[in-house]
């Protein structure tokens, strides 16, 4: 580990270096790269330098406890050692998970795509509940989002709405949200005030740049029709939405909202190498399906995650048998108890994975 580990702080102060070069600035593709990459060491460097540093004071304690010392001496570096054999056994622990394989996704935008499930009207309506809630999550946590396309029904549900959420960390945080949520309360169309039992979908992609996918120009077609939806000018009589299809595996990509043709054109697209990349990875790791079904983070869409129980005021996840009384502030984008409680599990499965 320590070898791995100095490596690493080696590589960190080549970039330190290259990243503060005028011949290396001027070149900005390259500068931004040897940015991303220093950004990515940075945190483990920093705990390493000060886990040396902790190995560097208990050496220095055992060095003055060989020397004649008076006894109230000799008392303070032995509680001082104490203290800090405590803090090397929780960095070492630190660096452990640090150095576990990263998801190289992780340092990605998101794409989250939020659609009504089974439950009619009731589904739909708790699917525009969960679009709420993440876009609280996302002002919480200082990320940027933007509408990049959105279906509603009549009563304000929504059959399908893809959100673009921006900020460091955003998928490293919100890809353990992907798979089936479901709900159980009254339904506000429901005159018997029975509970019901619906269910909404959320799928959480990595945003896939240009790099990461590359579809050629005839691999597209794209067809251009009048816009859909409540009011405006440019509703039903510009042709401004755009339809993307892939040709070579069939995915359809629509665009809408906005009333120039070109910006829902970049919207789909934004979309649309998300969903080639999702595909090219499961194809990918298709060999492990099976076991990265059983882990935390696998993302499966058609997993039963969570559910909402509002009788209850109660939410419970699936994966970590966490379950939490709070689930008004959990409406109001209050999810780190829960994700921390992902990290932590899928963390300590890859731990005992590298074990064995």
């Amino acid at each position: 580990m320590m070898d791995r580990l100095s490596q690493m702080e080696v590589q960190y102060d080549h970039l330190t270096a290259l990243i503060s070069d005028p011949a290396v600035i001027a070149d900005q593709s390259a500068w931004q790269k040897h940015t991303k990459n220093h950004s990515v060491l940075q945190e483990t460097v920093e705990v390493y330098r000060s886990y040396k540093d902790v190995l560097r004071q208990i050496q220095d304690n055992y060095s003055m406890l060989e020397e004649k010392l008076d006894s109230e001496l000799e008392s303070m570096i032995k509680t001082d050692l104490l203290d800090l054999r405590e803090k090397e056994t929780a960095l070492e622990a630190q660096l452990k998970i640090m150095l576990l394989p990263k998801d190289p996704n992780d340092v990605k935008n998101v794409i989250l795509e939020v659609r009504g499930g089974t439950g009619g009207d009731e589904a739909s309506l708790f699917a525009a509940d969960l679009l709420k809630l993440y876009g609280r999550y996302a002002e919480k946590n200082n990320f940027k989002t933007e509408v990049l396309s959105s279906s509603f029904t009549d009563i304000g549900g929504v059959k399908e709405v893809v959100l673009l959420i921006e900020g460091k960390g955003a998928y490293s945080r919100l890809k353990y949200e992907s798979g089936v949520h479901r709900v159980q309360r009254i339904p506000v169309t429901e005159s018997g005030g029975r509970i019901h039992t619906s269910a909404a979908t959320v799928a959480v992609l990595p945003e896939a740049e240009e790099v990461d996918v590359v579809i050629g120009d005839n691999d597209i077609r794209i067809d251009l029709f009048c816009s859909s939806g409540p009011g405006g000018q440019s509703v039903n009589t510009t042709q401004s939405a755009v339809r993307l299809t892939h040709l070579p595996t069939g995915l359809v990509v629509s665009c809408q909202d906005e009333k120039s043709q070109h910006k829902n054109k970049d919207k789909a697209m934004k979309v649309l190498r998300a969903r080639l990349m999702e595909r090219a990875q499961e194809e990918q790791h298709g060999e492990v399906a099976n076991v990265r079904r059983t882990m935390v983070g696998s993302g499966d869409r058609s997993e039963r995650i969570r559910t909402y129980n509002f009788p209850q005021g109660r939410v419970t996840d699936h994966r970590v048998n966490l379950t939490s009384y709070k689930l008004e502030a959990v409406l109001q984008g209050d999810l780190d108890e829960f994700i921390d409680a992902l990290i932590n599990a899928d963390q300590i499965e890859k731990l005992r994975s590298e074990e064995q």
